[in-house]
């Protein structure tokens, strides 16, 4: 009898040790569950943070094709013109969706001419006169190398969860001219004038950039003469520049 007893005491001990060791193994489980959904929210939080104090700074590229307006009488253009240009942007957002900005940056442009307003004589001396359709000559052109510094207005539609938006940016580029060069060509003789000193050093213009993504739609039209003192037969010439291309942004 006694031995009975005994033995249903031991079991009764084995079978509440047992749920014992259950309802702990259960009680761990749900915690860690708990904790676990605790912490993620935390994480999205902290990371919504930081990326909505986004900026748009840019690196730019730009090829345009180049033409000139107010062109004295009989100058044309005869071959495709090509300027390229590259920069930096700084983004200065101004409302709180960061939507409208201002920037302001620093780039270089080289700007290629080809036309038939022929340059000669010297440097000290130039000589300006416009080449007539009877002329054969191989080479006419004049190029720019010039630093700017462009200051815009910005819209776009971006947000801090894409980089895709569209957008429009406007505004006024000065750039000082810091080498000159013109060549002219024929089967007899080659004329190269660098630095020019009738070629202004200070243009300034206004340009507009349309467009979605990474490329858009570019225009920028000079406000100032290319030539600062070049006079045909005693008439100044006012060449200003129209420049329209494409234009990359780059973060």
């Amino acid at each position: 009898m006694k031995n009975l007893v005994k033995t249903a005491m031991k079991q009764s001990l084995n079978q509440k040790n047992t749920m014992r060791i259950i309802f702990s193994f259960f009680l761990v489980l749900s915690v860690s569950s708990i904790f676990s959904q605790e912490v993620e929210p935390i994480k999205d939080s902290a990371e919504v943070k930081v990326d909505s104090l986004y900026r748009e700074d840019q690196f730019y590229f730009g090829f345009t094709y180049n033409t000139l307006q107010q062109k004295p009488q009989g100058v044309s253009q005869n071959k495709f013109s090509v300027g390229l240009s590259a920069g930096f942007l700084r983004d200065m957002p101004i409302n709180k969706d960061r939507t409208h900005a201002i920037a302001a940056g620093l780039g270089i442009t080289h700007n290629n001419f080809v036309q038939n307003l022929a340059i000669t004589g010297t440097g000290e001396l130039p000589v300006y006169a416009v080449i007539d359709g009877k002329t054969v000559f191989n080479k006419n052109k004049f190029t720019q190398l010039l630093v700017d510094m462009p200051i815009e207005f910005r819209w776009r539609t971006s947000t801090y969860e894409s980089y895709k938006f569209w957008r429009i940016y406007g505004g006024v580029k000065f750039s000082y001219v810091v080498y000159n060069k013109s060549q002219f060509s024929d089967d007899l003789s080659k004329v190269e004038i660098t630095n020019n000193m009738d070629f202004n050093k200070f243009l300034y213009g206004l340009y507009l950039s349309v467009g979605y993504n990474t490329v858009n739609v570019y225009a920028y039209y000079g406000l100032n003469s290319i030539f600062k003192t070049a006079e045909i037969d005693g008439e100044k010439i006012n060449m200003k520049a129209l420049n329209i291309g494409i234009i990359f942004y780059v973060l």
